[in-house]
C-alpha cells in the first residue's frame, strides 16, 4: 500500500511496473494464440491497425507503426501471402493503393481480440471489489479516455458512474 510520504511520480513506476511485469508474465498466451495461426506480434499489430471497409495507405501505417515505409510493406505482404489483407486501388487516385483486411483478415482479428481479452487466471482470482477497483482505475486508460485531470473532476464521469450503478452493471 501507499503511503503519504510516497511520491505520486514513485507510486506510477511501481504501479506501472507490476503492469508491466504482469503483462511480460502472461506474454506467452499471447505468443501461443499468435502461433496457433502462423502470426507473429507484427502481424498481430498490423491486424488491429486493418478494417475490411476503411483502406490504410503505407504511408499511414508507417507512421503508426513507427518503421519506415518498406519495413511496413513486408508486413503487408506477409499478411496478403496468408489472406489476411490485401491491396486495393483507392477510388480518389488510381496510384494510390490502400490495404484493407479480407473477410478471414476480420475473422482472424476478431479471434485474436477475443483470445487476447480473455482475462488470464490471476484477474479471474481477484474478488469483485479489487476488480471494480482496477477497472475504475484503468477507465482513463483506453485511447478514448480523458486526460487524469479531466476525469478526475468530469461531470460526465460522474454521471457514467452513477448511471453504471443506477443500471446495476456495476454490481455485475
Amino acid at each position: 500500500m501507499a503511503n503519504a510520504s510516497t511520491s505520486k511520480a514513485a507510486l506510477a513506476r511501481r504501479v506501472w511496473g507490476r503492469v508491466f511485469d504482469f503483462l511480460v508474465r502472461t506474454a506467452p498466451q499471447r505468443a501461443q494464440a499468435l502461433g496457433r495461426r502462423g502470426l507473429t506480434p507484427n502481424d498481430s499489430r498490423a491486424l488491429t491497425s486493418l478494417d475490411p471497409d476503411t483502406g490504410r495507405t503505407m504511408r499511414s501505417l508507417a507512421g503508426e507503426w513507427r518503421c519506415d515505409a518498406s519495413y511496413a510493406t513486408l508486413i503487408v505482404d506477409r499478411l496478403e501471402r496468408l489472406r489476411l489483407a490485401e491491396r486495393r486501388t483507392a477510388p480518389h487516385d488510381r496510384r494510390v493503393k490502400l490495404v484493407v483486411l479480407t473477410a478471414e483478415g476480420a475473422r482472424t482479428k476478431a479471434e485474436l481480440l477475443d483470445e487476447f481479452h480473455t482475462p488470464p487466471a490471476e484477474l479471474l482470482a481477484l474478488d469483485r471489489a479489487e476488480l471494480e477497483a482496477l477497472d475504475r482505475a484503468t477507465e482513463g486508460l483506453s485511447p478514448s479516455g480523458a486526460g487524469t485531470e479531466e476525469r478526475a473532476s468530469s461531470p460526465a464521469r460522474s454521471g457514467a458512474i452513477a448511471r453504471k450503478e443506477r443500471d446495476g452493471r456495476a454490481g455485475r
